[in-house]
């Protein structure tokens, strides 16, 4: 019953993939268009519109040594001679994106260590042997190396592939020891049911996958087991009178060899996905090479080197420049691409060409004045930007009769409490500037509104607007007393 619930309890924590998939539906109209960066463009990447497999099934054998215990499967290891045991592994692999995925993995196996085999059933008068059957359930972290790290623009296929897993699991397993004498002496020394506190264990390493087949991987992989039991290897702790190793836990290292089948009816897994180009490893298409390779099967409309088939800006403007996703590039991220924006590493509105604007309006008696006062990200240092407008203020404040409260303002990004004591420092270095070029400190009274005064409230939260729009929210702006 536990073994079903927890397998259940598994199962459904596996999620769903809802990133790294593939669409080509495209919304039309208003803003942003192609002179935007195009997020009107872009449809969001779904199940139902994915075009490989993302589930697979793997099975391999190996052979577990017995490591950082009181007896060992290998002589350089320790305490015994070399004797190997069997192991094997089955799992459910779930690709989440190209490069992560989930496996829920049973492994099965026999450790044998010491100084005797004692699956011979000899007598052993040099030294104790023991050997240990375990079964193992976890769920494995799978992350594809050489996709995570692989350019986008590479234009050849690759049939190899660099993969790390990681996990924890319930660890059960039955450890039996032969003591050193003159006859065979075998005994159940320790016993331990899963499902329980003390069966926890993990597990990581390392798989180098071979694409033998567009269903079939090959993989030979190192595992390194953490029993997290000094009982594990049947030398029985410190009733064991040959202990050599005060490690709480007895690990294994287990080499294995293995292969896994790609469930699914698309031409290929998530985890071979090129996102530039749909050229799959043929065997026959590679043995003919007056056969030509068709490279977009459903053509590349706006010509900017990403197949429509996984183009997510099907109206990319002709040279804009785009990431492996067809959509064009915004550097600034202020909603105009780098093809139009004339400040191409500043952020600024669309109606000034992707440019901040440079407002310097004179201070009136009563209202808000100068617009323009911006600060960069989490900082209070005075831009060289501001300093034309500054200096002008230092000019009228010193002609007029008025004092002025000098307010400073930020955007919706931390929290309130960071948010408050931030502006008040802008409005602080706004005034020390004043004063040092010439103005009366009794004139200008710093306060600081946090993101209680947001230029454009519709920022909040943040990520609601371009850039342009959260840079003219942290401001500082005067208002006459």
């Amino acid at each position: 019953m536990k073994l079903n619930l927890a397998i259940v309890a598994l199962a459904v924590a596996l999620p769903t993939a809802i990133f790294a998939q593939d669409s080509t539906a495209v919304s039309t109209g208003g803003y942003p268009n192609a002179f935007s960066s195009g997020s009107a463009n872009v449809s969001p990447f779904t199940q139902s519109s994915k075009r490989f497999n993302d589930w697979a099934i793997s099975a391999g054998a190996g052979v577990p040594l017995m490591q950082s215990s009181d007896l060992t499967s290998i002589k350089g290891f320790g305490a015994g001679k070399n004797l190997y045991g069997w192991s094997a592994y089955v799992s459910i692999d779930k690709a989440i994106t190209h490069a992560f995925g989930l496996k829920l993995q049973y492994d099965k196996g026999e450790t044998r260590q010491g100084f005797v085999n004692t699956n011979d059933k000899v007598a052993s008068p040099t030294g104790a042997g023991a050997r240990t059957q375990y079964d193992a359930i976890s769920v494995l972290g799978d992350i594809d190396f050489s996709n995570l790290l692989r350019r986008v623009d590479n234009h050849s296929p690759f049939r190899w592939a660099l993969h790390g897993y990681a996990g924890v699991g319930t660890l059960a397993y039955r450890a039996y020891r032969q003591d050193a004498g003159a006859a065979y002496n075998q005994n159940l020394i320790t016993e331990v049911k899963p499902f329980i506190l003390g069966s926890f264990f993990g597990q990581a390493g390392a798989g180098i996958k071979y694409r033998a087949t567009k269903s079939v991987d090959l993989e030979a992989r190192g595992m390194y087991i953490i029993s997290g039991d000094d009982n594990f290897d049947g030398a029985g702790g410190t009733s064991y009178n040959g202990k050599v190793n005060d490690n709480p836990s007895d690990n294994i290292i287990n080499l294995s060899l293995g292969a896994t089948l790609n469930l699914g009816k698309h031409e290929s897994h998530l985890f071979w996905h090129d996102p530039l180009q749909e050229i799959y490893y043929k065997l026959d298409v590679l043995a003919d090479k007056n056969q030509d390779v068709e490279v977009c099967k459903k053509g590349d409309a706006d010509n900017d080197g990403v197949c429509d088939d996984w183009d997510r800006q099907l109206d990319t403007p002709a040279g804009a420049r785009v990431d492996g996703a067809g959509v064009a590039l915004d550097t600034d991220l202020d909603g105009v691409i780098d093809l139009y924006d004339k400040c191409v590493t500043v952020p600024g509105p669309v109606e000034n060409n992707g440019c901040p604007k440079n407002e310097t309006s004179v201070i009136t008696d009563n209202t808000r004045t100068m617009e323009g006062i911006e600060f960069d990200l989490n900082s209070d240092k005075i831009l060289p930007s501001n300093t034309p407008i500054l200096n002008n203020a230092v000019s009228y404040i010193n002609s007029s009769t008025g004092s002025y409260n000098v307010i400073g303002a930020t955007d919706t990004r931390a929290s309130d409490v960071y948010n408050q004591k931030l502006s008040e420092r802008r409005a602080n270095s706004v005034k020390n500037y004043l004063t040092k070029n010439g103005v009366e400190a009794g004139k200008l009274n710093a306060i600081g509104k946090g993101e209680k005064d947001l230029k454009y409230p519709e920022c909040e939260p943040a990520d609601k607007c371009p850039e342009w729009k959260n840079r003219a929210n942290r401001r500082v702006y005067f208002e006459a007393k």
